[in-house]
């Protein structure tokens, strides 16, 4: 298993993982961001089996006991299955999460307790900030939350905008179609009311690029790319309620 690193915004490494075993024949990716800052932050920790590669692409970029935070957006095997084995070979880190998913499950399955996070709390990394956003059900679990880190204007957006196949680290070209032929593959994301605001919210912090937990992290105009996710969304929703 080979996790392979890229600079996808000054100081923010995308650390991806290809598995040709997901979703055959085009397999899947599956990646984690590293903020390089005074107190370095993780955002998504991997799923166990995925540690020892995760692990050596990070200690490329920094020791692994400088990592200060680790974080990710909602509790599910690949984005914290590994968080206990980060909190081992990190013994300054802290989880950081909002206050439904620290109450309802990272208080008890985390090793150390978390730092909760208020919606819309910045956390200062010492060079960079990050602010937490509660995005209930989107993409999917009422725990979800992003991170949005505030110089490069890059949005942590877990798995929205998910492609399948193993594409290059970094794209300007349109990641909306690519997501649309995912869904219908997985059908992960809950049809809610709250999800085109949601998005719209996501779409007022004018994001510049958006860092794609699995296929091609996007640069280019984000607002746009989030409105257009809620729309398809919005359809799919209203279709669903014509049945």
């Amino acid at each position: 298993m080979e996790t392979r690193v890229a600079e996808i915004a000054p100081g923010i490494f995308r650390l991806s993982t290809f598995v040709p075993e997901v979703a055959p024949p085009a397999g899947f990716t599956f990646n984690q961001f590293l903020i390089d800052a005074d107190e370095p932050l993780l955002f998504h920790c991997g799923a166990r089996a995925m540690f020892p590669s995760v692990s050596a692409a990070v200690r490329s970029i920094i020791p692994l006991e400088r990592l200060r935070w680790i974080s990710f957006s909602h509790v599910e095997a690949d984005e914290c299955g590994a968080m206990n084995l980060w909190l081992a070979a990190a013994p300054e880190a802290e989880v950081a999460h909002g206050a439904t998913a620290c109450s309802v499950s990272i208080g008890d399955l985390a090793d150390r307790p978390p730092r909760v996070l208020a919606d819309g709390e910045v956390l200062d990394l010492g060079g960079r900030r990050v602010r937490y956003l509660d995005t209930p059900h989107v993409p999917h679990g009422w725990d979800a939350g992003m991170m949005f880190e505030e110089e490069t204007k890059t949005l942590l957006c877990s798995d929205l905008f998910t492609q399948l196949g193993d594409p290059e680290p970094l794209t300007e070209v349109d990641i909306l179609g690519p997501a649309a032929e995912a869904e219908e593959v997985f059908q992960p994301t809950p049809l809610t009311p709250a999800i085109q605001p949601t998005l719209a919210r996501l779409a007022g912090l004018q994001p510049k690029t958006l860092a794609v937990m699995h296929g091609s992290s996007y640069r280019g105009d984000c607002a746009a790319a989030l409105m257009a996710l809620g729309e398809f969304y919005a359809a799919r929703l209203d279709a669903s309620l014509r049945v």
